[in-house]
């Protein structure tokens, strides 16, 4: 049986090293949601990241660690949350006051 250890924020830690746009490093990295040559999709231990470019490869994928290295042409990295954002509610509410 498999125990899993949930972290507070403050133990969630993560580094993305990118080299030249060239070479990306990071950790972190909980599962691999969708790749292709333009677009890699993660979910790291700080949210959604996704890695836009061109001739985008994974060239090391350690799922233990949560290690991997996306090399190729990288144009954008986009960390998104997963916490909906307060500001569109108010808005909403404003609207129909």
């Amino acid at each position: 049986m498999e125990v899993k250890k949930e972290l507070k924020s403050e133990e969630k830690k993560s580094s993305l090293i990118l080299d030249s746009r060239k070479k990306l490093s990071l950790n972190g990295v909980i599962e691999v949601i969708s790749f292709d040559d333009e677009k890699i999709l993660l979910n790291t231990c700080l949210g959604m990241l996704t890695v836009k470019g061109l001739g985008l490869k994974m060239n090391k994928l350690d799922v233990q660690n949560g290690d991997i290295l996306i090399i190729g042409t990288i144009d954008s990295f986009i960390y998104t949350g997963t916490q909906p954002k307060k500001d569109s509610e108010g808005l909403i509410k404003r609207l129909f006051k």
